[in-house]
């Protein structure tokens, strides 16, 4: 099935191309409000509820009180999957300050927010978690408070466009006076000498739920982890770098800037952490225990 026929908003389950917008919309006029993305995997939700846990941080962080428990909205998301049948798939699910007046102030009288949730097909990238992706570097413009998931995505956009205009998978972003900080979508670690470096829990990055999931699996695996802002020299000069995110799995980068990554080949370390985080998806999706 084509992803995201059916859409759910405001309480309304919806065919695609009957779902509408006012214009006043604030996450429309504003960029007002914030987002998830969890992943499906043969047929089930995994790690949904950390995503809802984090859309209750972003949501607390931009002061936008959310119209449902997280129960209510894991029952969309459950009935979402129902009509639109187990498969490999992504949820996305926004949440906005919703419609009034255009006015940079929150609007005077309570507004409903608005809510979306639609399913789209994941496409599991099995060339590139396998042999590996390319990169570029880009100077890190986004605004101070990357730790909220919020919908005003523009400098990311732009970032992961001059990548594909490079021919490359991945933009790595680099803030002046911090370090390298992540990927325009995904969350960036580096190995050097056994060791793993990424980026810590800060207002630099947003802390992914992959991210979470690797950082336990690494220790489990008695893998040494550095949370700290690597420099871009280190970056370059690392055995390993691979890439995290809910619809990036585990995936090696092999070059950077047309420079070779080790020997230019996914290095043990982050295969190692591919299979760890592959089975895990599998146990969950079996509903055997983790």
């Amino acid at each position: 099935m084509v992803g995201h026929l059916l859409i759910y908003l405001d309480g309304e389950y919806l065919d695609y191309s009957e779902a509408r917008l006012p214009v006043d919309e604030r996450g429309l006029q504003f960029a007002d409000g914030v987002y998830e993305v969890a992943l499906i995997w043969d047929g089930q939700y995994i790690d949904l509820d950390r995503h809802l846990q984090r859309l209750e941080r972003s949501a607390a962080a931009v002061e936008l009180t959310l119209p449902f428990t997280r129960s209510e909205i894991r029952a969309v998301a459950e009935e979402l999957l129902r009509r639109e049948g187990p498969r490999q798939a992504n949820l996305y699910l926004q949440v906005t300050r919703g419609v009034a007046p255009r006015d940079h102030r929150f609007p005077p009288n309570v507004v409903p927010p608005t809510v979306i949730a639609y399913l789209k097909d994941a496409h599991f990238d099995h060339d590139g978690v396998q042999n590996g992706v390319a990169a570029i570097t880009e100077p890190d413009l986004r605004w101070l408070r990357c730790d909220i998931k919020s919908v005003a995505l523009l400098p990311n956009v732009l970032a992961r466009q001059h990548a594909a205009a490079r021919g490359v998978r991945e933009a790595i972003l680099v803030r002046a006076g911090v370090g390298v900080t992540e990927g325009s979508a995904t969350n960036l670690w580096l190995v050097r000498h056994g060791s793993i470096v990424t980026a810590p829990e800060s207002n630099w990055i947003l802390s992914g739920i992959v991210r979470g999931v690797v950082m336990e699996l690494a220790r489990s695996e008695m893998l040494p982890v550095a949370e700290r802002f690597a420099t871009q020299e280190e970056l370059m000069q690392a055995d390993e770098v691979f890439l995290t995110g809910t619809t990036t799995f585990v995936t090696p980068i092999v070059e950077i800037d047309g420079r070779p990554i080790g020997d230019g080949t996914p290095g043990p370390v982050t295969t190692r952490l591919q299979e760890r985080y592959m089975e895990r998806i599998a146990r969950l999706a079996s509903h055997v225990a983790d």
